[in-house]
């Protein structure tokens, strides 16, 4: 099938990768490039990387609002569009352009999580499950027929190994859909309305932690972060991002009794922090300026740590 691409992050440029080895690719539509926070450079997007890979013709859009560039869009004859975390709104004469129509693979169990950050909004709900499906794009947010769907446990999964693990099963359910419509045998499902919810973008400092926290919040806010949203804090006076941490279990209690919230202890080689009711242990952290550790070792290098007199707190 001739197929125009739309997208920019990693999750996007991976189901990219599997529909240019099985389908005719005809173009990519993905944002411009972006200034790196170190050195001040313009790094394309990942989307674009992979189109670059396979030869592809890219076309950078941030909107459709010129004619000229639905008209550019319209001469390219796409069967289908597919579109995937691309962050840019689709106007009605785009999604009228290709038989088939603009297919959306949107990292969630539809109905549920519709929106920008289905997969940090799943873990921070204390979801069980995350999901991807394909779904026939309309004007509205997120609100159009789906055809095809998976899922996945979410587990101890951080937000980034799931939104690659769920990239991986969009490319499956997208090849399924698009085979599916070129034989003419899709079944389109109306999302129920009475299970609608809304995935919110996440917010700058949104999943920082703080001694406030339970620890079933602080954990989840851990686990949903990732390089483009991180958990950060101050940890005796270093600020760190968080990358890893887990429940304290009950035959460890001892190591952490009296722990009031905001204290820091290290005990047995394990570095705890004291949230509102109990304490959460830290496995990996990054310190400002450095690479990733493991708890052990950013705990060796704090003066005085095992004396117990250090403190955390939110950023």
């Amino acid at each position: 099938m001739r197929l125009v691409f739309m997208g920019t992050p990693d999750f996007a440029s991976v189901i990219l990768s599997y529909l240019a080895e099985q389908h005719e690719v005809i173009g990519v539509y993905t944002r411009p490039d972006a200034v790196s926070k170190r050195g001040n450079k313009t790094l394309p997007s990942p989307v674009k990387q992979e189109a670059l890979k396979h030869g592809l013709r890219v076309f950078e859009r941030t909107s459709f609002k010129d004619p000229a560039s639905v008209d550019q869009l319209r001469e390219l004859a796409p069967e289908a569009i597919v579109v995937a975390a691309y962050g840019c709104i689709l106007p009605r004469e785009v999604l009228d352009i290709p038989p088939y129509g603009c297919l959306n693979v949107h990292a969630s169990d539809l109905p549920r999580w519709r929106g920008a950050a289905p997969i940090e909004r799943a873990i921070l709900a204390g979801d069980d499950a995350v999901g991807v499906c394909v779904m026939r794009m309309e004007e509205g947010l997120d609100t159009g027929d789906f055809c095809v769907s998976r899922t996945m446990d979410i587990a101890d999964l951080g937000a980034d190994d799931l939104t690659m693990r769920l990239a991986d099963l969009g490319a499956s359910a997208i090849l399924c859909a698009l085979s599916h419509e070129e034989a003419g045998v899709s079944t389109w499902v109306k999302q129920n309305e009475s299970l609608v919810t809304y995935a919110h973008k996440i917010e700058k400092g949104e999943l920082d932690p703080a001694p406030s926290d339970t620890v079933l919040v602080l954990s989840r806010k851990v686990q949903a972060s990732g390089a483009s949203h991180p958990s950060r804090c101050i940890v005796a006076g270093k600020g760190v991002t968080l990358l890893k941490g887990r429940f304290v279990e009950e035959e460890d209690a001892a190591l952490v009794e009296g722990l009031v919230p905001g204290g820091v202890r290290f005990q047995a080689k394990r570095l705890f922090l004291g949230a509102a009711d109990g304490a959460y242990e830290l496995l990996s952290v990054k310190p400002d300026g450095k690479k990733e550790m493991d708890a052990k070792s950013f705990a060796a290098g704090i003066q005085g740590i095992k004396q117990g007199t250090h403190t955390w707190e939110e950023c």
